[in-house]
């Protein structure tokens, strides 16, 4: 299983201006190589490189890193046409453009990692630099000295220097689960399990409000420093909702694989292109970061050997875990589950995570179930 192991750089003065010609020179580069990618309608890596490969040199930059700045501009072509093709994007009408401040990858004849002593040594346009200082975790240390595999990419964002590693860690050991804990995905509760746990989204949705009337105020200000502010503030709700989401999902996953279980959750793909809402709850859903938290417990249970099952989402929050009977009426209300059938009552969510719960044991057993022949 692979997944990505983000650090930051503390570079002296001198070691951050050196970093910034290498990522300005790299990036110059990529744009001189788009734009022939574009007029001689040549795309390929290796076919880039007879044309590109001598220019690069003789602007500066050593074998593996001209390597590296061809490879990239071939891969956004690859990805950009793979957009349009399926119509997530319009076709290209003008060369790639590469900000001056975009990744770059070094692979290991590059870039080196000394772990223990939390360095880095890089290259540069001005010949290799050692002893640049990292600042990681214990988890991540013992990650990239176990696991770290391929390429690490540089990046400048928001003022910081950041290298992101990709990491190939076994999967555990999956054990077949005796059961299932279903998770209910919400809007007003994050997160509700079939045992009754809820992480509530009152706090997250409050900080999102807030956010939203503070960005409103600045963009209508258009001063200086209001578009200043608003650079600084740039991203920080998502990293915000990114730890919330980290927090809940190792939550449920320590909980399944304590308990034996597996874990069964919505398949809520397409959701937003099905419902239809007001404008006010558009934003609330747009806003929802179901997918990441789905992808957060989904990679924490390959890791634990949890076995992770989506079911279909039609009607369990309708439907009665107790005796199964479906009806609109059993919920009155957002929080209120009451059986019209046998008087069952419960809170919703944890009623509806009951049901997927259910769900994620006949499919299992399903699947399990070996051919009449």
């Amino acid at each position: 299983m692979k997944f990505v192991v983000q650090v930051r750089l503390f570079p002296t003065p001198a070691q951050e201006a050196a970093l910034a010609d290498t990522l300005l020179l790299c990036n110059e580069a990529a744009g001189l190589v788009s734009g022939i990618a574009w007029e001689t309608k040549t795309f390929r890596n290796y076919d880039l490189r007879r044309h590109t490969y001598g220019r690069l040199k003789a602007m500066g930059l050593s074998a593996q890193p001209a390597q590296h700045v061809i490879k990239k501009v071939a891969d956004a072509y690859t990805t950009v046409k793979a957009q349009a093709r399926a119509k997530l994007r319009k076709p290209l009408t003008e060369p790639i453009a590469f900000r001056t401040d975009a990744a770059q990858p070094f692979d290991d004849r590059c870039l080196s990692w000394q772990v223990e002593e939390r360095t880095v040594s890089i290259w540069t346009t001005g010949g290799r630099m050692k002893g640049v200082r990292f600042g990681c975790s214990d988890d991540q240390a013992r990650a990239l000295a176990a696991y770290r595999r391929g390429e690490s990419d540089l990046i400048h964002r928001d003022g910081l220097w950041l290298l992101i590693a990709t990491c190939d860690v076994p999967d555990g050991d999956v054990t077949e689960p005796d059961a299932f804990l279903g998770v209910d995905l919400g809007i007003a509760n994050i997160a509700t399990t079939s045992d009754g746990e809820r992480h509530t989204g009152v706090h997250l949705n409050a900080v999102r409000r807030r956010n939203r009337r503070l960005r409103r105020r600045l963009q209508a200000k258009r001063t200086t420093s209001a578009k200043r502010l608003l650079k600084k503030r740039r991203r920080k709700e998502s990293r915000f909702a990114r730890d919330v989401n980290h927090v809940i999902s190792k939550s449920i996953v320590t909980e399944a694989a304590r308990t034996g279980r597996g874990i069964a959750l919505e398949d809520l793909q397409g959701i937003r292109d099905r419902v239809r809402l007001r404008k006010p709850q558009r934003i609330t859903l747009h806003s929802w970061a179901f997918h990441q938290l789905g992808a957060f417990i989904a990679y924490k249970a390959r890791r634990s050997g949890v076995v992770v099952t989506h079911v279909d989402p039609a009607y369990t929050s309708q439907g009665c875990s107790a005796c199964g009977h479906t009806d609109r009426r059993n919920r009155p209300d957002q929080e209120t589950f009451s059986c019209t059938s046998c008087g069952f009552a419960e809170h919703a969510d944890v009623n509806a995570a009951r049901n997927i719960a259910a769900r994620g044991e006949a499919g299992r057993a399903a699947v399990n179930q070996p051919n009449a022949a």
